[in-house]
Formats: C-alpha cells, sequence, structure tokens
C-alpha cells in the first residue's frame, strides 16, 4: 500500500503528468457522455416503432453495439433506426477501440508504468543515513571505490542523472540517488549534512560546478575531485574541493618507479611514516640461486623479503621461495636498512639505452617526467603529432612499427612502459614487445580491473590499474593513510590490533598462516617497530601494518574484523 501511494504521488508529482490524467478524465466523460446520448436517442426512436425497454436495457444495447459485441438480441425495424444503430457501431469503434486505448497508453499507462519505475530509483536518501560517501559517477575509478568501501563497509550512493542509468545499475546492486548534479537540492536529498565525503569524477568543469554546488550546500564536508588539468587545480581549490587528484600524473610516477633503469638497487615504491616499501631486480645479483632463508637478509641487514614478484604474479614470500634471474624481491624496511641492502647488492649496470614509453598521452608524459626526475632517460613514441609536447626525446610513429620501436632504442633499452588508455592496445603491445624482446622489464598500464589477467597474461612483469590507483587514492583520503597500494593487487594497510590478538606474540597469532598477510611493523604510543621478530607480543593500543593481496585483506577482515576497534 505504501509503494502504491508513493507512484500515486509520483505521477501526479509532474506537471505533464497532471495534465495528462485531465486529459483522459475528460475523454472519460466525452465517451460516458455519448452513451447516455444514445441511450436517450435509442428510447426515442424505439417509442416510434412502438417498443419500449427500460433504462438498463437502453444503456446495455448502446454498449454492446458500440463495442462491436452485437448480441443481436434487440434490433431495430425501420431504417432510422438500422441508420442510427451503424452510427452507433461507428462511434463505437472510433472512441472505444482506436482512440480509448491509445489515450489511455499513452496519457495513463505509459506515465504510470515511468512512475512506477520512478519509485525503485530513489530522489532521496532516509532522514536516518549518516557516514556514508557521496559519488558523481559510476565509472572505472568509482566502481573500484565502491569495492573498497564495501570491504571497510562504508555505504555509498551514486547520483545518476537519468531514470534509465539508475534502473540499469541498481540491477547491477548499486546503490543510486536520482538527482542533478548541479542542483542543490539533490545534495540536500543525498543528505550530504551526514555524509563522511563527496567524490567527483566527472570533467573538470563539471567536477569544479559540483564542488562549489556542495561547498554551497555543506561548508565542511570533504571533497575530492579528479582533475585531468594542470589548469584547473587551483580552479577546483577554490570551487571547495579539499583534494584534487591528478591521477594520469600519479599514474606516470607509478609506473616510473617500477623502471628498474637497468640496475639492482632496491626502488622506493611506498611509505608508512618511517616504514619504506621498495622493489629490487636481483638479474646479475649474488642473491639469485639462492632460498630467501640462504640470503638471510633479515639477519644481516634487517630488511624483510615480504614478498616475490615473478612475471607479474605476487608470491607471499617463503623460506624455501627459490630467488631467479627474473625474481624481483619486494623489500620492508627502515631506510638504514635499505640502505644498507643497496651498498652490499648494488650492481652498476653500463646500459646507458633511454626507457622506450609507448603512448604519448597525459600518462606517458607524466611517466618520463618523473623519470626525468630520476636521472633516468627515455623516449616516448608517439603517433599523434598534437601529443608531441618534448621533440627531443620523442619519436612520431606507430609503436606497433618495428621500424619506429628500432629508432627509439627497444633493442638496447632495459625497460618499455606501455601507456595507452586502451587495454586492446596495450594487451597487443605487451605481448609485440615480449616477442621482441624476452628479457625487457615490460611494464603496463590498464585502465579496467577487469583486464589485470589478461595483462599479465600477455607477458607484462607489472600491470597498474589506473582504476585501482584512483580508488586507493580516495580511500586513502577517506581512511586518512591506512591503506596504501604497493602494487596493482598488494596493498599496505593499517589497522588496530585486534582484541582477540592482544598480548599474543606474532608467531602465535599466525596471522601469515590463516590470512596471507605478513606483519611488517607494530606502532605503539608513536613508536615503530619495523619487521618485529616472531617473539614479540602484541601490545593493548598498538597499530600493525600488514602487507598482502586484495584476497588477504579480505580473508583479514573475515577472520578479525569485529575485533577492530
Amino acid at each position: 500500500m505504501k509503494l502504491l501511494t508513493t507512484q500515486v504521488m509520483l505521477f501526479l508529482k509532474n506537471k505533464p503528468d497532471r495534465r495528462n490524467f485531465v486529459t483522459l478524465l475528460r475523454f472519460l466523460l466525452i465517451l460516458l457522455l455519448l452513451v447516455v446520448v444514445f441511450s436517450l436517442l435509442f428510447h426515442f426512436l424505439m417509442e416510434r416503432e412502438g417498443r419500449y425497454f427500460s433504462p438498463v436495457t437502453g444503456f446495455y444495447w448502446t454498449l454492446t453495439v458500440m463495442s462491436t459485441l452485437g448480441f443481436g438480441d434487440i434490433t431495430f425495424d425501420s431504417d432510422l433506426g438500422r441508420f442510427f444503430s451503424v452510427v452507433v457501431l461507428v462511434t463505437g469503434m472510433l472512441f472505444l477501440l482506436i482512440l480509448f486505448p491509445f489515450t489511455f497508453i499513452n496519457f495513463f499507462y505509459s506515465p504510470w508504468m515511468k512512475a512506477q519505475e520512478q519509485a525503485k530509483v530513489p530522489r532521496e536518501l532516509p532522514s536516518d543515513t549518516t557516514g556514508h560517501v557521496i559519488l558523481t559517477r559510476f565509472g572505472p575509478v568509482t566502481e573500484s571505490l565502491i569495492k573498497k568501501l564495501k570491504r571497510y563497509k562504508y555505504p555509498y550512493v551514486v547520483i545518476v542523472k537519468t531514470l534509465s542509468e539508475g534502473l540499469e545499475l541498481q540491477q547491477d546492486g548499486v546503490n543510486v540517488l536520482l538527482g542533478d548534479l548541479g542542483d542543490p537540492q539533490t545534495y540536500v536529498n543525498a543528505r550530504v549534512a551526514s555524509a563522511v565525503l563527496v567524490a567527483t569524477t566527472e570533467s573538470d568543469v563539471l567536477n569544479t560546478n559540483v564542488a562549489f554546488t556542495v561547498r554551497g550546500v555543506n561548508k565542511n564536508i570533504p571533497i575530492i575531485s579528479t582533475c585531468n588539468s594542470e589548469a584547473s587545480v587551483d580552479i577546483l581549490k577554490l570551487a571547495g574541493s579539499n583534494h584534487v587528484l591528478q591521477l594520469g600524473e600519479n599514474m606516470g610516477l607509478y609506473l616510473s618507479r617500477r623502471a628498474n633503469g637497468g640496475d639492482a638497487n632496491a626502488h622506493l615504491i611506498g611509505r608508512f611514516g618511517e616504514l619504506i616499501i621498495a622493489e629490487a631486480m636481483v638479474t646479475g645479483c649474488s642473491l639469485v640461486g639462492k632460498t630467501l632463508k640462504e640470503t638471510e637478509l633479515r639477519q644481516k641487514i634487517g630488511v624483510s623479503v615480504v614478498g616475490v614478484w615473478e612475471r607479474g604474479k605476487f608470491k607471499t614470500a617463503q623460506p624455501d621461495t627459490m630467488i631467479t634471474e627474473s625474481s624481483v624481491l619486494v623489500l620492508a624496511g627502515s631506510p638504514r636498512q635499505i640502505e644498507a641492502y643497496n651498498k652490499k647488492y648494488e650492481i652498476k649496470n653500463d646500459n646507458k639505452a633511454p626507457i622506450v614509453i609507448l603512448g604519448g598521452g597525459r600518462v606517458g608524459r607524466a611517466t618520463g617526467r618523473a623519470l626525468e626526475a630520476r636521472g633516468i632517460d627515455y623516449r616516448i613514441v608517439e603517433k599523434d603529432p598534437s601529443r608531441i609536447k618534448n621533440a627531443e626525446r620523442t619519436v612520431l610513429g606507430d609503436a606497433a612499427d618495428l621500424d619506429v620501436l628500432s629508432e627509439a632504442g627497444i633493442n638496447e633499452s632495459p625497460c618499455v612502459i606501455i601507456t595507452t588508455h586502451d587495454d586492446d592496445v596495450n594487451v597487443y603491445l605487451t605481448i609485440y614487445c615480449r616477442s621482441l624482446r624476452p628479457d625487457i622489464q615490460i611494464i603496463t598500464r590498464t585502465t579496467l580491473e577487469r583486464n589485470l589477467a589478461a595483462i599479465h597474461r600477455a607477458g607484462a612483469d607489472f600491470v597498474m590499474s589506473y582504476a585501482s590507483m584512483g580508488a586507493n587514492a580516495m580511500l586513502n583520503i577517506l581512511r586518512k593513510n591506512d591503506v596504501l597500494m604497493v602494487a596493482e593487487g598488494l596493498d599496505l594497510i593499517r589497522v588496530k590490533v585486534p582484541g582477540y590478538l592482544i598480548g599474543k606474540t606474532i608467531a602465535e597469532s599466525a596471522i601469515r598462516k590463516q590470512t596471507g598477510c605478513t606483519v611488517i611493523a607494530i606502532n605503539c604510543n608513536g613508536k615503530t617497530q619495523i619487521n618485529p621478530e616472531p617473539e614479540m607480543e602484541i601490545p593493548e593500543g598498538a597499530e600493525m601494518i600488514l602487507i598482502g593481496t586484495v584476497e588477504s585483506e579480505n580473508e583479514f577482515f573475515r577472520i578479525y574484523g569485529e575485533g577492530i576497534a
């Protein structure tokens, strides 16, 4: 009954629907008037023939003739009466069989169905909604963010501009709200006053309008805006955005960090206070051919090997894990420990060939700038002349052309970074480069998370998802840097010690065995113990820093989620 009332209210709320409803009522009144007039004429003509019928019989005859049923139990004997019957029959066919269905469907049934659909897509959140995240668009970044919000039990809502989009997303299990992004009432209906975050991922212009509109409704709500142009950063901040994310620039930085540059140094890829996460190529290093237990890295240097990459696949570090020429070690330690590792295992390479970047868009150019900041030479391959900003370091041509790649230095380069926004092209180029240089390091960017496995299979050593990177950046802001994406599918998370683990040693907790996450630091009373010993007791009120895959994180929260304060 409540749903029916809602549908009626929605139906009568719109002025065009009210006007259509009035038109339908007028049509029904005209039809009723015709039935009454024809009934009266029926009695008049029957009396002329000397026959008398009750008012109900006249009404009955009129409806049977107009509806073309024509039972034939009552008929006229005169030509005038028969002519009248034809007029009633034709009028009935016109009104009941043509005009009435058309009027009913267009002026009542279609608007009614539309009202039913609108009742399914809410225009306002319940008044008790609180602690939720408001999203202005459903796209690759927000789709990835929604998965993470569900993991950390944050409610959310996506504002949709059209009813069809809202119905489609609802069928996919997405929480939606119908509204205009430029209308302040939309954010009032979204309960922005009790929300924890607004994240807008539209164009720079629309993001500016959203930030300005939201700020007019709520002065304190944190607002995250994505930004494509450097010139838009200040404008978005002036409009009210607290955080402006240049995802293209960030992606370029992430990709550049993973380029080995031809040496065996440990390169910084993430930092959590005093804790540093680094990756180290081991090609030509004395560690090759040893198991992790045999290296004694923890005992001799203090660093922990928390995982190993093998041709794009991350494996949790085990004592018997064998280090090969293609292995990339994921190290955790303090700045002093990482520096000690580099001093002992650093291998200088005389290869001065530039790193090859395929794609000269925003991400490609940002990757080049980040490499230049590291003192590493590079060459960008780009086929669109309008995208060329640095002619000296750009080769104009198609990346699928062997001559173009040779000119860029693919035959001598230690690394190729593929940065186009088309995932299909990235798969193609990954396969092509792997066939040309089986020994080269291939780093690839993907837009959609679902294509990660395909690009890994194509031969990429590392794949970074644009969607995951953006989602993690937003989650970091929401949770105040409690999550750090180390690599695609590998995160660093900071959580309060679950009550169940207080007083146990790290070994007794069996976190690694049960969940796959590794404890790499414990923070207590402002002091961080990096790479704690297995015998260390976990103190009350402390924070643990864990590293693990997405699956490991989910398993950790499944087991210990209720005990985390």
